[in-house]
């Protein structure tokens, strides 16, 4: 289990350093999107098994007691993603799309560090 937490690390860093280099390139794959329902449920089911896994594996990581509370605050996402509805979410994520011409870079630095963190935390 602890090798799908590295993986989706090596994924988050990975995508980090893109929107770092490039945000035009994950911006317009997400902007392509934002009315999709896939990405709407893509986003709460990512979140729920990310979840799960770092609270059922916090306990062989470095960090166990932030390790779980990062998977607490995953499933709090994940729920309320789901709470709130398509419309919300399109909006959401309209206005998020439209703060990375401004912030893409500093998200994809954040972005990037706690993919690595992550990395850390379980290897």
């Amino acid at each position: 289990m602890t090798i799908l937490i590295i993986l989706f690390g090596t994924l988050i860093l990975f995508i980090g350093i893109i929107i770092t280099i490039q945000p035009k390139v994950i911006v317009g794959f997400v902007r392509k999107r934002l009315g999709n329902l896939q990405l709407h449920i893509f986003a709460v089911v990512i979140r729920i098994v990310i979840g799960f896994l770092l609270i059922t594996q916090s306990d062989v990581s470095r960090f166990p007691f932030i390790i779980e509370v990062i998977g607490w605050l995953s499933l709090i996402a994940a729920f309320t993603l789901a709470a709130i509805g398509r419309q919300s979410f399109h909006r959401l994520m309209t206005w998020a799309v439209s703060m990375a011409k401004h912030y893409g870079r500093i998200g994809g630095i954040l972005a990037g560090a706690f993919g690595a963190f992550l990395i850390y935390a379980f290897i």
